[in-house]
């Protein structure tokens, strides 16, 4: 799992599974959610993330062995 934050445009990627994307699907107008050919969630992308969500404050917890 991988997320980053990209200062310059003001998004917030979150990637759960490398797995190839296939497909990519509007949540709303500032959301995209990307998914495999199964249909699992692969990633999804915040634009405007400091407005949507405390990107300032990012906390970690219980990390899987």
């Amino acid at each position: 799992m991988k997320i980053q934050y990209f200062d310059e445009t003001d998004t917030l990627y979150i990637e759960f599974r490398r797995n190839g994307i296939t497909n990519s699907r509007d949540l709303d107008e500032n959301t995209v959610l990307d998914m495999d050919a199964e249909g699992n969630i692969c990633a999804i992308t915040f634009e405007h993330a400091s407005e949507r969500t405390d990107v300032q404050q990012i906390t970690l917890e219980g990390i899987a062995a």
